[in-house]
């Protein structure tokens, strides 16, 4: 089934439970820091479900149709086709939901492609990736532990419950779980949470490590969201990517949440538990669909940045020609890595199957989580003063003194008055609106730590190739003869 976007937004009335500080949001869909946010993942619903995009973001197999990011691929053209859904919903939200329906859904893809991994839940995790495609679901994810865990001494000194989520209960029909997960971006729009851990845990803490999925209106789940940045937005002009783009980011608390055994991927096992997403094509599949989604922002960042230097006539400065030419080889490069991934696919993680190079994802990753600030500070030094030059909001323009005066004096021969307006609003929320600042910090953190993100390069660089290049070269020559005998060398 393809879910259309009313269906979709039909679909989040059910009851969950979201708290913007002490207020209790009844529904997203109506409310006024969700609303738009709600209204963009519909779009994207019915942007794949639109009739000419049929072929290119949908699959056909064994009667039913489904969304193009659930297909497993088994070619580079199949890996074309999941890159080419990637850029068309990225694109329709200009690179500004992390989360989008096609981001843990890649995860659950990549993971059916090796189910074994998952043991005796191997049968849970395909029953869960056949129930995602069948429903059309939105899934999010929740796969990482409090700040709290880090220091579990004080919380058994003081004998306090420790707050990172656990499994509290066995019973016949499932589990109970509690605590509190980060970091649930996007749930306040989604069906599900995928709980589970990305990051390695102790032999010691058995008791988290739980991979299961829960519905976002399970009785005990609540969500906590962080100070929205859409709610006091007056319209698209003001705050043109804050009043839709919104994605909104939650901790994740679990109170005596039942789980069904049919629902739970990894139980009491702390190796596997991190296993999952590295032994199958879960966390390729995921990220690939970060890079792509990275790409569409940038490109949004650079066209903005032409556009800034041609409202002032700046663009003809040799050094501001210069600057626009390293942001567009900064874009060609990361494509250029993307397009790689498919070029270089890989026949993993088992036979059939295809999947996106891993070394070019995580370099790319890298690459991504590295630049991102100087990328927008690339912006911010064009953009210049000019962004605090213009009034406080478009309400000037309802004003028929105030709007003459305005279109007088503030337009450029370049553009007139409102247009520059307008440009430099969109150029602040994509630099120094609190909207930006929040997309700044999730970028340089979004896969963890840099050092988290190196180690994902560590581990799949071969090192034995790299070194086999420095070998080949020293064996291909030795201490010369004379030296040998005379001490120096000739």
């Amino acid at each position: 089934m393809l879910k259309t976007g009313s269906e979709h937004l039909e679909s989040l009335r059910d009851g969950r439970v979201i708290y913007v500080g002490n207020e209790r949001v009844t529904d997203v869909t109506t409310h006024p820091a969700f609303r738009n946010g709600a209204q963009s993942i519909a779009n994207i619903y019915d942007l794949k479900r639109a009739a000419e995009n049929r072929d290119s973001m949908t699959f056909e197999e064994d009667g039913e149709r489904y969304s193009g990011y659930f297909l497993r691929a088994r070619s580079k053209a199949d890996l074309e086709f999941r890159y080419g859904v990637h850029r068309a919903i990225a694109d329709s939200t200009y690179g500004m939901f992390g989360r989008s329906p096609d981001h843990v859904s890649s995860f659950v893809t990549g993971m059916s492609l090796k189910p074994e991994v998952f043991g005796k839940f191997a049968d849970n995790l395909m029953a869960y990736y056949d129930h995602l495609r069948k429903t059309d679901s939105y899934a999010v994810y929740a796969v990482v532990p409090p700040a709290s865990a880090r220091t579990p001494e004080f919380y058994q000194e003081n004998k306090l419950p420790m707050p990172s989520l656990r499994v509290v209960r066995e019973d016949d029909d499932g589990i109970v779980i509690s605590g509190i997960k980060m970091l649930a971006t996007g749930a306040a729009y989604a069906n599900e949470i995928w709980i589970g851990n990305l990051i390695p845990l102790a032999p010691d803490q058995a008791d988290q490590a739980i991979t299961c999925a829960v519905p976002c209106n399970a009785p005990g789940v609540e969500l906590w969201s962080r100070k929205p940045m859409g709610r006091d937005t007056l319209c698209d002009f003001e705050s043109p990517l804050a009043h839709r783009f919104d994605e909104s980011d939650a901790m994740l608390f679990c109170n005596e949440v039942k789980v069904p055994w049919e629902k739970v991927f990894v139980h009491n096992d702390p190796v596997l538990a991190r296993k999952i997403y590295v032994d199958t094509a879960g966390h390729t599949y995921g990220n690939h669909q970060s890079n792509v989604r990275y790409l569409a922002k940038m490109q949004l960042i650079v066209g903005m940045a032409s556009k800034i230097t041609k409202a002032s006539g700046a663009d003809k400065i040799p050094a501001v020609r210069e600057t626009l030419g390293k942001l567009a080889a900064w874009e060609g490069v990361l494509q250029g890595i993307i397009l790689g991934q498919i070029q270089g696919a890989e026949e993993w993680p088992s036979d059939g199957y295809y999947c996106f190079n891993r070394r070019l994802v995580y370099a790319a990753l890298n690459w991504c989580t590295e630049n991102y600030s100087k990328i927008i500070d690339e912006l911010r030094e064009l953009c210049g003063g000019s962004v605090f030059q213009m009034p406080a909001d478009v309400s000037v323009m309802a004003d028929p003194k105030l709007r003459d005066t305005f279109e007088r004096y503030w337009a450029t021969p370049q553009l007139p008055a409102v247009d520059r307006m307008k440009l430099y609003k969109l150029a602040w929320d994509l630099t120094g609106s609190e909207f930006a600042g929040r997309h700044q910090q999730y970028e340089k953190f979004y896969a963890g730590a840099s050092f988290v993100v190196r180690n994902y390069n560590f581990m799949h660089a071969d090192w034995n190739a790299f070194e086999g290049v420095a070998d080949h070269l020293l064996s291909s020559y030795d201490v010369p003869a004379a030296s040998l005998k005379e001490g120096v060398v000739a």
